[in-house]
This record gives structure tokens, C-alpha cells and sequence, in this order.
């Protein structure tokens, strides 16, 4: 499929919702190619759509007047022209409307704010084409959102997250900067030797700021692939060098069930940690082949029972909707299961088909974004009826249907650090091989990043470069090295 942009820069937008209707390649281009399917987008005195597939052509035209020719207008008028063509083309009628950002609940928040909540619903209905259930669900994630936020929004808050970047094996539909812990297991032992040194000269800094330490996050990849022994070696450095004492949440991802022993979840419980994951993808044994998976549905429920038998009292578990070979009476008894084993949080993605994911490299056949769509009407119904609230929720490029990712939780276990990254409400001091450091000016919206190294061996051989970048976090905040307080 080909996307032609002519005499205009809302490109990014048009690809995107193109994509949503035929997610295979889009090639990008200013010339109508030859003999080949395509839409084409132009801006002149007027906007121009026009789809051609196969034998058959779509096309309108719409004639803007002056008091509409700013651009985020005229480039919202073009999304809803592509989109109404392209669901009369296909029959389908994606619920998020035009609305392809990240963070649909933000949107509705920042509308609130500024027009109240009876025009910001209605602007999400009307002009953004978002279906009834789409917005009432960004409405009550918005609502959740805010008590959490506020709470941990003073200038001197911050979260931890450290990243352990292994896993068991690789699942078909991951792109994540992470490595079999077969092929990579060699560099774990240093990995985790500077992972302590870079958890020690941060907890340095946020000590020398002043900062308060509000959450901790560790994940990956998948954590619980690292010795009871390199766990406690990670989890005793971050009890020596931070602040733990304002702490809200701590979490760790023992997200493998086929990565979980006693002893692990012993270190894990006496590390203070509040929070665990045990991520079951879904409760279908073929469909755990299908995409990789080398544990079975009862080792997730074993599991689940031994950190219950640890008085882990806050798991969450995780979901995908749409994955290969998955229906939706498979995925009901998976969400059934799920339900029956009463963990505090569920978060229910949908699957995103990511272009390094064995997925999209071997072609492999899909599930449809209307049974995607179809498997989340059933979360919502199933979940509210066992009481389980939204309160979180972002969408990833290349979704299934232009869909979302919801957490879901019992009221009370919310999963805190999931918001803070998400609507960047504090700065993310964060460790590891592919992490991100996303600093946020006290008292404005403003975020920077620092970057680290992505793969493992390139973390461990430029590690000095890693630890001097971390010194511009003196700089934004207003502060020389070595100096405290903000």
C-alpha cells in the first residue's frame, strides 16, 4: 500500500491512520504509483482524498473557509475524510475514530481542563469520530488518573526503574531490547556488576538533589531469569543507596512463570518490594507455542499460588488480545481464568506488530483488529462485572485495530509506577541497558532524556560515557555537580 502526501507536512498522521485500516507495509511517497494500491492526501484551496484499490475508487473533497486553515484543523479534517473513505471501503469503523496518540486519557484530561467535561466528551464524539464506549473508557481511565498524579507531583519526586534486559526465550511478537537468557547468559554476571555501580552513582545524585524516591520498578525483559543470588546482589544496592522510607510502590517483574522459584520469591519479598507480575499472555497451551512461550497454562497457575503463598498480596497479571491462533472463545476462558485466580491488577494489551518482531520478520498470519476489538469489548464487560476498574491506559504504534492497552485493578491497587511513566507527572531516574531517563522541569511540562546504550555488551564496554551523561541531571536541575538540594 501506498500513502501519496501532496502540499502538505501531516504525513506522520496520515500514515498512522492509514495503517490502522491495512496494517501490512505502507511505502510513503509524492508521486501516484503505477499500477499499484494507494491513497493520496492533498492540500490545496481545498482537501483532497482519494483511495485507490483494485478496481475500485473513493474520493471526496472538502472546501475549508479561512477560520479553518490553521493547520491542526485542516489536518484533523483530513483524517476524518481518509477515515470515513476508508471504513465505507472496508466495512469497518475503527472505535478510537481519528484519535492515533499514545495517550488517549491525557488528551481527555488536558480538554477537560480546558473546555469542561461535557465539551470534551462531546469533542471526542464529534470530531475525533471516538466511538461512545472509547470515550467513556478515556473519561474513567482520566478520572482514575488524577488522584494518582497529583499525589506524586511535587517538584522533588521521582521513580526508579532498572532494567534486566534477559529473558527465558524471546516471544514471537516482542521487540524489546532483550536476549535469551541462553545466548546472553555469559555477560549477565558483569551486567549486573554495573548495574550495582550505576545504581549506586544514581542514588548519589538523587541524594545530592534532594530528590523523594516515589516508586521502584524492575523489569525488562525478565528479571526472575537472574540468580536468587544476582537478585538480592541488585535489590540489596538499591536498599543501601536510596531512600526508601516515601516509597509507594515497589514492583518486579517475575513476569516468566517459568522463571519462578521459591528462593527468588523469597529475595523479592524481603527486598520490601509492594508489587509482583506474573504474566500469563493467555491460558491457551497452543497459543503459548504459537508465540514461543515455553511454560504451560498450569505453570502460570502454580506460580500464581506459590507468591500467594509468599503473602505477595498485590499481583497483577498480564494479557494479550489478538494473538496468532487465539479466538475468542480461547480467550474468554483465558480471561475467565484469569478472573478466578482474583489478582489485584490485570492489564489487558493488545497485540502491536512491531517490525523486529518474529511476527512481522516471518510473515506470520494474524489475528484481525475486529476480533481484537471483540476480545476488549469482553474484557470491559467481564472485568467491570468483578470489579475491576480502569485506570491507566496508553496505546502502541501498530496495534491490532489502532487499539489500546488497559490496566485494570481492584480498587486500592493501582499500579502507580504505570501512570507516573505514562503521564509523565515526575522525572524517571532509570538503570540499565536500554534505559531512558525522562527528567521533568519541576513546576512546567517540559521532559528531556538521556539514553543509555541499548544492547548489553555495548552497556558493559561504554560505561564510562553512561555514568557522565548522567551528569547533566545537575545542570537541569538548576544545579552544579556535587551541590544538593533543589
Amino acid at each position: 500500500m501506498y500513502l501519496v502526501n501532496i502540499n502538505h507536512k501531516f504525513h506522520y498522521e496520515m500514515e498512522n491512520l492509514l495503517r490502522v485500516f491495512f496494517p501490512e507495509k505502507i511505502t510513503v511517497t509524492d508521486e501516484v504509483p503505477d499500477g499499484e494500491d494507494y491513497v493520496l492526501t492533498e492540500l490545496s484551496d481545498c482537501i483532497t482524498v482519494r483511495a485507490v484499490i483494485g478496481n475500485e475508487v473513493f474520493e471526496d473533497t472538502y472546501f475549508y473557509s479561512e477560520n479553518e486553515a490553521d493547520s491542526a484543523e485542516l489536518e484533523r479534517r483530513m483524517a476524518v475524510i481518509m477515515f470515513n473513505l476508508l471504513a465505507e471501503y472496508t466495512g469497518y469503523t475503527p472505535p478510537w475514530g481519528i484519535l492515533t496518540g499514545v495517550r488517549p486519557a491525557k488528551l481527555m484530561t488536558n480538554l477537560i481542563k480546558e473546555m469542561g467535561e461535557e465539551e470534551a466528551v462531546k469533542y471526542f464524539l464529534e470530531k475525533l469520530l471516538v466511538s461512545e464506549e472509547k470515550t467513556r473508557l478515556a473519561l474513567l481511565v482520566s478520572k482514575a488518573e488524577n488522584p494518582i498524579i497529583s499525589a506524586a507531583s511535587a517538584p522533588e519526586s521521582y521513580s526508579l526503574y532498572i532494567s534486566i534486559p534477559f529473558c527465558p526465550t524471546r516471544c514471537s511478537y516482542c521487540s524489546f531490547i532483550s536476549h535469551s537468557n541462553e545466548s546472553a547468559k555469559k555477560l549477565i554476571p558483569e551486567y549486573v556488576e554495573k548495574l550495582c555501580e550505576e545504581l549506586e552513582a544514581t542514588g548519589d545524585i538523587a541524594k545530592q538533589l534532594g530528590l523523594r524516591l516515589e516508586s521502584v520498578y524492575i523489569g525488562g525483559g525478565t528479571p526472575t531469569v537472574l540468580s536468587a543470588h544476582q537478585l538480592k546482589k541488585i535489590t540489596d544496592c538499591v536498599k543501601y543507596n536510596f531512600d526508601l522510607s516515601a516509597i509507594r510502590e515497589y514492583t518486579v517483574e517475575a513476569g516468566r512463570p517459568d522463571s519462578i522459584t521459591s528462593d527468588k520469591l523469597d529475595v523479592i519479598k524481603e527486598s520490601g518490594c509492594t508489587r509482583i507480575s506474573i504474566n500469563p499472555q493467555t491460558f491457551n497451551d497452543a497459543v503459548l507455542r504459537e508465540i514461543g512461550r515455553q511454560h504451560t497454562a498450569q505453570l502460570t497457575v502454580d506460580a500464581f499460588n506459590l507468591a500467594r503463598s509468599k503473602h505477595f498480596g498485590n499481583i497483577n497479571m498480564d494479557l494479550i488480545a489478538g494473538l496468532p491462533t487465539d479466538t475468542l472463545e480461547s480467550f474468554e476462558n483465558t480471561l475467565n481464568k484469569t478472573i478466578s485466580l482474583s489478582p489485584e491488577n490485570i492489564t489487558v494489551h493488545t497485540l502491536s506488530l512491531k517490525r523486529s518482531s518474529n511476527i512481522v520478520t516471518e510473515n506470520r498470519r494474524t489475528n484481525s483488529g475486529e476480533l481484537a476489538s471483540e476480545m476488549l469489548e469482553l474484557c470491559q464487560k467481564k472485568l467491570t462485572e468483578a470489579g475491576y476498574l480502569p485506570y491507566y491506559m496508553y496505546r502502541q504504534s501498530k496495534c491490532l485495530g489502532n487499539l489500546e492497552n488497559v490496566g485494570w485493578a481492584k480498587k486500592g491497587y493501582e499500579g502507580l509506577y504505570n501512570v507516573y511513566m505514562m503521564e509523565e507527572c515526575h522525572t524517571v531516574l532509570s538503570v540499565g541497558a536500554g534505559a531512558v531517563i525522562k527528567l521533568k522541569k519541576p513546576d512546567a511540562n517540559e521532559i528531556e532524556r538521556i539514553f543509555n546504550y541499548k544492547y548489553p555488551y555495548e552497556y558493559i564496554s561504554g560505561f564510562e560515557e553512561i555514568l557522565k551523561r548522567k551528569e547533566y541531571i545537575y545542570g537541569f536541575y538548576g544545579k552544579s555537580v556535587a551541590t544538593g538540594g533543589i
